[in-house]
């Protein structure tokens, strides 16, 4: 019997990736569309996309599926920015649509997964993913599997608070969008970037135009960045203590990270006793539709 290919979907906010890998992980067929609006129409978008692929390749795929959000115990979405998502029960809708089961997971858990698989993290049997660009999102990856956990949020450390805040930081917590103030999302994404260099400065100028400057005001932006994330990635490794932690979003494009972070995790953390293991993700922003194709391993593929 031939072995199954895997189908791995990244169903984001405005664009849709399909794409399909053989038994060894090679990428057999690729495409994007927009994301529809709404709830039926990202279904059918879905299942148009799978059949498009098993017809060019002629063959019929396990099917994964990274979502901005993570699933409720009783099959419904829940947590997602694509908010016509949320309460709908999008696993049951597109296994009726494909005729075959689906696994679904966090998109920043299929990161994690990605890189854990093949990518920056290969080998390791712990792996902490971070995805930081417009927002801050997280995975974890234990001997090759992703941790959900018991509500679906295993990894989520963007909406924890900024650890050892000083009495600024606690005092100008900018609010998040989750009804709390001072997420790790808000002082350490990209967006959360801008907005802090505007506080300070009072000048507007995108994440990747102040991290690139020189500018004595943009280098103190930077290097608050890199202290908050530090202290985030603390927490991280007093939890889990993770054998590599990949980066990943806009923000990992930031060089002076992986020369900075490493020592001053160190220094927050509890007696690690050497730095950890920081490194660059490998596989860029295709990591996300990778490790949704990954949450099917080859032995359980259908």
């Amino acid at each position: 019997m031939r072995p199954r290919m895997r189908i791995g979907l990244d169903l984001g906010g405005t664009k849709t990736e399909l794409l399909a890998l053989g038994p060894d992980g090679a990428e057999l067929w690729r495409r994007r569309i927009p994301t529809p609006r709404d709830f039926a129409g990202t279904v059918a978008g879905i299942a148009a996309l799978v059949a498009e692929a098993e017809s060019a390749l002629g063959r019929r795929g396990s099917v994964g599926l990274a979502i901005p959000g993570c699933e409720t115990a009783g099959g419904t979405v829940k947590n997602a920015n694509s908010t016509w998502l949320n309460g709908q029960p999008l696993r049951a809708a597109l296994e009726q649509a494909l005729e075959r089961p689906i696994r679904l997971a966090n998109d920043a858990n299929c990161f994690a997964l990605s890189e854990a698989q093949d990518g920056a993290g290969q080998g390791a049997h712990v792996v902490f993913g971070v995805i930081a660009g417009t927002g801050v999102g997280g995975g974890l990856v234990i001997g090759g599997q992703a941790l959900i956990g018991a509500h679906g949020v295993g990894g989520e450390w963007g909406h924890m608070p900024l650890p050892w805040p000083d009495r600024d930081e606690m005092q100008d917590a900018p609010a998040c969008y989750c009804g709390k103030r001072g997420c790790m999302e808000v002082w350490c994404s990209g967006t959360g970037l801008t907005a802090d260099f505007r506080r300070m400065t009072g000048q507007d100028a995108p994440a990747d135009q102040i991290a690139a400057s020189t500018g004595r005001s943009e280098q103190a932006a930077m290097d608050r960045l890199v202290d908050r994330l530090a202290r985030g990635l603390a927490v991280v490794c007093n939890i889990v203590d993770p054998d590599v932690i990949v980066l990943g979003g806009g923000v990992s494009n930031v060089a002076r990270l992986y020369r900075d972070l490493p020592a001053l995790v160190e220094h927050y953390a509890f007696t690690l006793e050497a730095p950890p293991r920081i490194v660059k993700n490998r596989h860029g922003d295709a990591s996300g539709v990778r490790g949704a194709a990954w949450l099917w391993p080859q032995n359980d593929a259908v």
